[in-house]
């Protein structure tokens, strides 16, 4: 994968959504968002049939905008839509199985120590996430926030690897969270619970990346 797709890598799942999903997402999408996870998890998310109807409806709506289409954690659910990747924590699939699962799609694996992030570059991950940043209220079982350092320091070791930052992050943090290293932003309630999604996706956005883009 490219390091300019996780510039701005919207996750949500129905129950981070006080508004229609489908429409919330959509909206991202007009906006800019560059890659796009299904988080569906906690109490009250769906399951079964309900849960494979949504996701095609959102696998439906990225590419039509030609975004790419993550499924978190749910491994059959990816495979059986064909979705452009997976994303991983460190209690979920062993990342050897996934790579086998999935040749040539896109893995991620949510890191949060050295040890964590050479094993994630060593056993294949496209990418890695790393947070929570700041304090999140987007996942209930969240670790403590550890800021930018652990950030900094896998920058420093990896320098060319993608690296999206996640947990908390605003569009005021935003700046600061890419000066660390991050090639990108993985954010939840801030686009999820904004008035002017367009307005919130732009301001998250690396305008160097996007003028270069152009």
């Amino acid at each position: 994968m490219k390091r300019h797709e996780l510039d701005v890598y919207f996750i949500m799942g129905t129950i981070n959504c006080t508004g229609d999903p489908l429409v919330i997402l959509e909206k991202a999408l007009q906006a800019g968002i560059t890659m796009f996870q299904l988080r569906e998890k906690g109490e009250g998310a769906l399951t079964g049939l309900a849960l494979e109807q949504f996701a095609k409806s959102c696998q439906k709506l990225c590419r039509q905008y030609n975004v790419p289409f993550i499924v978190n954690d749910h491994v059959e659910l990816a495979l059986e839509m064909n979705a452009d990747g997976v994303h991983i924590g460190q209690d979920d699939t062993d990342l050897a199985q996934i790579r086998t699962l999935f040749p040539g799609k896109c893995i991620g694996v949510s890191v949060h120590s050295m040890e964590e992030m050479d094993a994630a570059v060593t056993g294949g991950a496209d990418y890695v996430g790393i947070g929570p940043i700041f304090e999140t209220t987007s996942k209930l079982d969240a670790k403590n926030a550890a800021g930018v350092t652990f950030l900094t320091q896998a920058r420093e070791a990896y320098p060319s690897y993608p690296i999206v930052a996640i947990g908390g992050i605003t569009t005021g943090d935003a700046p600061e969270v890419r000066a660390a290293g991050a090639d990108g932003v993985a954010v939840i309630s801030v686009i999820c619970q904004s008035t002017n999604i367009m307005a919130t996706v732009k301001a998250l956005k690396n305008h160097s990346i996007s003028l270069n883009l152009n």
